[in-house]
């Protein structure tokens, strides 16, 4: 049984099918794209283990094909279990050797990029200073306890847990938050305009006005999800005859809504608001000046730049950076790239990528170089001696 499985992940034919399975993929995911926007493609076919069907996460689904993580991953098993068992140390086999291994980092990089990397946004005014990027595709549902004027204290809760139906107990919070209706894309509308059999899914705050329906989700490169929830808030406490205390009423939280919404308990003032999840920094950018160059008598960008100034308290750095096309900033494993603008020129947009692996890919082709200039030189040494013996 053993050597069967050993003989199974090492053959040449689970290569050839891993190969054809990720052609197959890559197919089916450009042909996906006609309907889905690119990141849900990405996602549903080669950022997952496996393709399910239907492609609605509700209801009932099965999986009808490996996804790009799961053929990723055979595949690198595949070739590292071959390569160990077909391993002889031979000097001139050295190219050979250092090829497939340059092979396994190129992979073995682009899985883990996969799985690890992160990419959020920083949105910046001439003068703003952030110590946060944002993330366009996942959203964060987000209390916070404003009774210090000086300091406010933030409970994050993930995207994921508004999917679920269980109760939101967090030790930061004296209640629990109990999510009753959770729309990945919806249209919200004034109740007088919604129509007469239109009610709300909430009874406190401006949400008790508005009539919350659910759509499709966004496809169109231009358009994007607007996440909306209605929570409960319970109290934790029970009154002095040991009932519970009369909930805190069901407020609805969007990301169409403007401004977070407010309420008191226990002698605490508190801010709701569902908004784009966010990732703090141990530093701040502040933008000085962004310079947008257009082609003479067009509205063509050729050039545009942000110039930040970065400032870290722990490592006592305080210094300018001019950010622009091909030229990143790459400070404490992260990269900033000069991503957009807005249309006023007024906002810089910062690509803000974490990728633990980022040197992996230029390891893989320094390794692979090296192992074909080490085979096919090994080869012309060779034929240049056979050559001069034969002419000798």
């Amino acid at each position: 049984m053993w050597t069967r499985f050993i003989d199974l992940i090492t053959s040449l034919k689970l290569t050839i099918v891993c190969l054809a399975a990720a052609m197959a993929l890559i197919f089916a995911g450009t042909l996906a794209q006609v309907h889905f926007d690119i990141h849900d493609v990405q996602e549903r076919y080669f950022q997952s283990w496996l393709v399910w069907w239907p492609a609605d996460t509700h209801g009932f689904r099965m999986p009808i094909f490996p996804g790009g993580h799961l053929i990723g991953a055979v595949l690198l098993i595949n070739l590292v279990a071959a390569h160990a068992r077909r391993f002889r140390w031979n000097r001139q086999k050295l190219g050979i050797h250092l090829t497939h291994a340059g092979l396994i980092i190129m992979l073995a990089g682009g899985l883990f990029t996969d799985l690890f990397a992160v990419e959020s946004h920083m949105r910046l005014v001439g003068g703003d200073t952030k110590n946060y990027s944002t993330d366009q595709r996942l959203m964060e549902l987000v209390v916070i306890d404003t009774t210090d004027p000086e300091t406010d204290q933030v409970t994050a809760i993930p995207e994921a847990h508004l999917r679920s139906s269980r109760p939101i107990d967090h030790p930061s919070l004296p209640f629990t938050l109990v999510v009753k209706n959770f729309y990945p894309n919806s249209r919200l509308q004034v109740l007088s305009q919604a129509g007469p059999n239109v009610h709300p899914i909430a009874n406190q705050g401006p949400g008790a006005q508005i009539a919350v329906q659910s759509v499709p989700r966004a496809s169109a490169p231009d358009e994007r999800d607007v996440e909306s929830a209605a929570v409960e808030i319970i109290p934790r406490k029970k009154d002095d005859s040991g009932g519970q205390r009369e909930t805190l009423g069901t407020w609805l939280v969007s990301d169409a809504l403007g401004a977070p919404q407010t309420f008191s308990y226990g002698g605490r003032n508190w801010l709701i608001a569902l908004r784009q999840a966010r990732y703090y920094k141990p530093y701040s950018v502040t933008l000085q000046k962004f310079t947008h160059d257009r082609y003479a008598g067009t509205d063509i960008p050729k050039n545009f730049s942000s110039k930040i100034t970065l400032i870290d308290p722990e490592r006592s750095v305080n210094r300018d950076v001019l950010i622009y096309m091909n030229h990143p900033l790459r400070y404490r494993g992260e990269t900033f790239y000069q991503a957009g603008f807005d249309k006023n020129d007024q906002a810089t947009i910062l690509q803000v990528v974490h990728n633990p692996t980022f040197i992996a890919p230029y390891v893989a082709c320094i390794v692979v170089a090296l192992g074909l200039l080490t085979q096919f030189g090994s080869h012309l040494i060779g034929f240049s001696r056979r050559r001069r013996t034969a002419m000798a």
